[in-house]
């Protein structure tokens, strides 16, 4: 096992898991930031918080608002290719890849996120969001295919 942490493969991997980590939570300060912005709550204590004093106000801040589902809708997406990219990535690395080969599945997962979430909020126009999902989420399928592979060896 500490071969495997001291190795360069397991370090790149859990550089880049670092980094997409971080960007799927940076989402959640970011939702809030939004929600302060256009005074738009989902609960009343945040509502009142903000200054929504009387049942009127009140139903006012309680509100959807485009800018905020947008950002929520990145995180949602986030949560589901980053999530499994962690534990495929993680077994990836565990089959003893290439240096070589695992960095380019690593980065050019971390690049198709960083830039999916870029195209999601400021919006870029399609289908710049939707490639960068399908390169993301074809990397996750070659890690998973070359884990297969190496597993069927045994």
């Amino acid at each position: 096992m500490s071969e495997l942490i001291d190795s360069d493969v397991f370090l790149a991997y859990s550089t880049y898991s670092t980094i997409v980590l971080l960007k799927m939570l940076l989402m959640g300060p970011l939702t809030g930031y939004f929600r302060v912005k256009h005074l738009a709550f989902v609960s009343v204590e945040d509502a009142k918080a903000h200054g929504a004093k009387d049942e009127e106000t009140k139903k006012q801040y309680m509100r959807i608002h485009p800018d905020v589902e947008r950002v929520r809708r990145c995180h949602q997406n986030d949560l589901e290719n980053i999530i499994p990219f962690i534990g495929i990535g993680l077994l990836f690395a565990l089959t003893g890849p290439d240096l070589s080969t695992a960095l380019l599945h690593f980065r050019i997962f971390a690049g198709a996120r960083i830039f999916h979430s870029i195209a999601y909020l400021l919006p870029l126009p399609q289908p710049s969001r939707g490639l960068s999902w399908m390169v993301g989420l074809g990397v996750t399928f070659s890690m998973v295919y070359r884990v297969l592979k190496a597993g069927m060896r045994l």
